[in-house]
């Protein structure tokens, strides 16, 4: 990272303020793009029936018949648009799944315990400098 760009990275704690001093993340627009793609490809179902996060999809029902119908239309439009999902990663028929460190079931939302741990445990990395 450039010197003269360091003071971009600047974001504000609890603790202070603190500083990236290596690029951390790469450079290309592909997350944003994909994001994209995904928010057009989904939006009549967007906080309907589905959450969307990168390729993080979760989908979500009051009832199991409705569940099973909203499985059908997000796979059909998956299809459609010759999408294609990694089998070893989706998750179906469970109680309660890990979704962007929270566990969500049929008892509603909770955060997932080893964030919180993690949280707690966190130690400023030699990247990052205090002000």
């Amino acid at each position: 990272m450039k010197t003269e760009d360091i003071p971009k990275t600047t974001f504000r704690t609890h603790e202070g303020d603190y500083e990236i001093l290596i690029m951390p993340f790469g450079l290309t627009n592909a997350p944003s793009t994909f994001q994209g793609l995904m928010n057009s490809i989904f939006k009549p179902f967007l906080r309907k029936l589905l959450l969307v996060f990168f390729d993080d999809i979760l989908i979500y029902s009051k009832s199991w018949k409705d569940h099973v119908e909203h499985v059908n239309r997000v796979l059909k439009l998956f299809k459609e648009k010759q999408l294609y999902a990694k089998s070893s990663k989706c998750f179906f028929v469970v109680q309660g799944v890990k979704y962007l460190g929270h566990i969500v079931s049929h008892e509603g939302v909770k955060v997932d315990p080893r964030k919180i741990k993690a949280i707690k445990e966190w130690k400023i990395p030699t990247s990052i400098k205090h002000l």
